[in-house]
């Protein structure tokens, strides 16, 4: 019976590779007849067609040879969950039609974490090459079941072929700064699971507070845990605003245990972040001892990057790390231990006389090379417990330590440099994968970090830089997001930050390079939806929104284009500043401003407005269009790609990577506007942003100057003073003059000073649109 069984089966199946043709050896390329499907990531490669396999309460999930039970248990879970059908509870490995079949074969299936997935009319396979890849298959095929209501499920017949690109893929979570309960985690790492990431980095202690037991050092529980109050709003408002509450917590060793085991059961490995020798200061307020000065010191209330870390000159410093990581690497069966490194000041180290015998005691150079022995000294201690050490790139100043993994963030270079150097590299550069940065330029993201980020810029992301040689791309070991939650103190808000940002994160760690289309995914993800509402995530759904182009139309007025990626739809808009409805005019191309206004537009189906509501203010005066030239050109992520812009008729936002603002690292302000013919003016403008926390920080004097000749100027107006911390707008009442040419000049701060964050670097001048009338 079972032999005439196996050969109508393959019978079957080899009728269905005929008809859909057998190229599936073939890597790299993600082919499919008709529509995709809902599949994130995207396969290596698909082919969908003959009969459904239909689901009942008489299906079975069969667990071949040297495979555990805890893929196909998670399987019904999720299929009694989502699809609200109880399958059989039969496991023992029979042969029978209409089941599921499980199984390990390393031979059929190269790649590790690699899978085969099999739908035809009364049988699935799902193949693996190591048990991760049969959970992976399953979790493909939980995306390929619609919802369900209890009855039976259609699967679409299909074969999948699939590995992923990266071997590591992951998420990192700040629980320092807010904290989130053990059952939200545990949601959490069943989503990461469902979208194969692989990886969580569990940042457990910085100087908001310190989030992991610690049996030895019971203050750490008692003391560093907790803070006295929160900020509210953005990092040092001014007047600073606290909400006067003792906020704080932390996990049990036997939670993280339990969470580790949870995690481990999905295929994910939870990598602990343990921060030195910088962001030490809730530490340090239960030790005061361990820093340069003794303290007394305050778990953080706010934040930033603070001057007290870690002594270095201290032996007691390492002594107590050690300990600490000694229980650390106990709960933590991963192979790598996150030890931070980042942004650690050395004006403590500087002034401390410990850390200066240090120094001349191993010949250190400078603090950047102490920086370096501190970290070589605990990556040699973590290898005395089989742990390698994976830190930022700021690990990388004074030298790179043996052995480790560098985590690139502040950019791309750090994982450049290390990959050159033979090391590995996982890429997380902050303004392409951050998920505290805004997702959109809607209310609802009102409370942010400062970045833009939406889903758009995720998934066009490369994670291998295209200066590496391929020798030295190998070294790229995968690519992460970044979940820093200073503005996520409710788990609503970080779903709604996190999800679905992160299904991009997964594709381009998973999906080969040549089969990402953004169309295709943006198409997957809307049917994601209720996948996310089914496993109970609060996530964004404003990746369609309206997004604008700014360009010069006639006259070199703005020239505002409007965009959505719906697939359905109309745009409509006003320009009176009311909200529009579906009878207000319809958007059908770019639109010339020509006068002052609020432009709002609306996406609308049928009367029904299915996307936040877009705005834009225009302020057209007698700067705008005309040509600026700039002493010196801007830098950085702060420079757009015309002077136009300082005219163009829109401010650069509180939002400071909009794309608006123009900034000068470390030099002055130079711009001179010709408004083309000499004209009676009475009043200048411009706006300067001052954001100390950015190293953004306001002229130490701004001075307009006018002219008729373009060569001899008179100054008309002088500031000195900028007290609002954010956007300061300068608008000057001057006597009426003739005037063609305008001149503006901004003195940079230069070096920021001591105590401040950046101290010694270079200040940011940042200054956007020109107003003349």
């Amino acid at each position: 019976m079972h032999q005439k069984t196996d050969l109508i089966f393959l019978l079957r199946i080899t009728l269905c590779l005929v008809l859909l043709g057998t190229g599936l050896g073939q890597e790299g390329r993600a082919q499919a007849l008709g529509t995709p499907p809902p599949i994130i990531p995207q396969p290596v490669q698909v082919r969908m067609g003959g009969a459904p396999f239909v689901l009942t309460s008489r299906t079975a999930v069969h667990t071949g040879p040297g495979l555990t039970p805890g893929a196909a248990t998670l399987f019904r879970q999720y299929v009694r969950t989502v699809g609200h059908l109880a399958l059989s509870q039969t496991s023992a490995a029979g042969e029978a039609v209409d089941a599921i079949y499980l199984r390990l074969d390393s031979q059929a299936v190269t790649h590790p974490e690699g899978y085969r997935l099999v739908v035809a009319p009364h049988r699935i396979t799902v193949t693996g090459h190591d048990e991760a890849g049969v959970f992976y298959g399953l979790q493909s095929l939980s995306q390929l079941l619609p919802a369900g209501t209890g009855g039976a499920l259609r699967v679409p017949g299909c074969v999948v072929e699939d590995y992923p690109r990266f071997g590591y893929r992951g998420m990192h979570l700040d629980v320092s700064r807010h904290l989130f309960p053990v059952p939200v985690l545990k949601k959490w790492l069943d989503v990461l699971a469902f979208y194969k990431i692989n990886t969580l980095h569990w940042h457990l202690t910085d100087d908001q507070g310190w989030r992991i037991e610690i049996k030895q050092y019971p203050r750490l529980q008692s003391v560093a845990a907790y803070r006295n109050e929160t900020l509210i709003g953005h990092k040092k408002e001014l007047p600073h605003r606290f909400d006067g509450r003792r906020y704080g917590g932390y996990y049990t060793q036997a939670e993280a245990r339990d969470l580790v085991r949870y995690a481990a059961a999905r295929h994910i490995t939870v990598i602990p972040e343990i921060e030195m020798p910088g962001h030490a200061l809730a530490a340090l307020a239960a030790y005061p001892a361990l820093g340069c000065t003794g303290g007394p010191y305050q778990t953080a209330t706010f934040w930033g990057v603070f001057d007290d870390v870690f002594c270095a000159g201290n032996e007691a410093t390492f002594s107590f790390l050690e300990n600490v990581l000694d229980e650390v690497a106990a709960i933590f069966p991963s192979r790598y231990l996150h030890i931070g490194g980042d942004e650690c000041p050395k004006v403590r180290w500087q002034a401390c006389p410990k850390c200066q015998a240090r120094m001349q005691a191993e010949h250190l150079p400078d603090e950047r090379a102490l920086q370096s022995y501190f970290i070589r000294r605990i990556s040699q201690h973590l290898a005395t417990q089989n742990k390698q050490i994976i830190g930022w790139d700021e690990i990388m100043e004074g030298g790179l330590t043996p052995g480790a993994t560098v985590m690139s963030w502040t950019g791309e270079q750090g994982g450049i440099e290390a990959a050159r150097l033979g090391h590995p590299a996982i890429m997380t550069p902050e303004k392409y994968v951050y998920l505290d940065y805004y997702q959109s330029l809607y209310a609802a993201d009102s409370l942010a970090a400062g970045g833009y980020t939406p889903l758009s810029k995720i998934y066009q992301y490369e994670p291998v830089p295209a200066s590496l040689t391929a020798a030295q791309a190998g070294y790229v070991r995968g690519v992460q997001a970044n979940v820093w939650t200073e503005y996520m103190p409710t788990v609503r808000k970080a779903e709604y930050m996190i999800f679905p940002r992160l299904l991009a994160l997964a594709e381009i760690a998973w999906s080969p390079k040549a089969a990402r289309n953004l169309p295709s995914f943006l198409a997957r993800t809307r049917t994601h939806d209720r996948q996310l509402q089914a496993l109970g995530v609060a996530s964004a759904r404003n990746y369609d929104a309206i997004t604008d182009t700014l360009r010069a139309g006639r006259a070199n007025l703005p020239l505002l284009q409007l965009r959505t990626s719906a697939p359905a739809g109309e745009i409509h808009f006003t320009t009176n500043g009311q909200e529009p409805t579906a009878l207000s005019p319809r958007y059908l191309g770019p639109v010339l401003i020509e006068r002052s206004c609020m432009v709002k537009a609306g996406l609308f189906v049928g009367a029904t407005r299915t996307q936040p509501l877009y705005s834009k203010q225009f302020d057209i005066n007698l700067a705008t269009g005309k040509p600026v030239t700039l002493a010196s050109p801007p830098a950085g992520n702060y420079a757009p790609a015309s002077p136009w812009g300082l005219t163009n008729g829109v401010a650069g936002s509180p939002r400071y990577n909009d794309g608006q603002w123009f900034g000068f690292s470390g030099t002055d302000l130079g711009a001179t506007l010709d408004l083309g013919a000499p004209q009676r003016i009475s009043a200048l403008g411009t706006n300067v942003l001052n954001y100390h926390w950015q190293k953004m920080w306001a002229p130490t004097e701004l001075v307009f100057s006018v002219s008729t000749d373009g060569v001899t100027y008179q100054d008309v107006y002088r500031q000195t003073d900028f007290l609002i911390n954010g956007i300061n707008p300068v608008r000057a009442r001057i006597a009426p003059v003739q005037a063609r040419y305008v001149r503006v000049r901004g003195v940079n701060q230069g070096v920021i000073p001591a105590g401040e964050y950046g101290a010694g670097g270079k200040a940011w001048l940042l200054l956007d649109e020109l107003l003349v009338n």
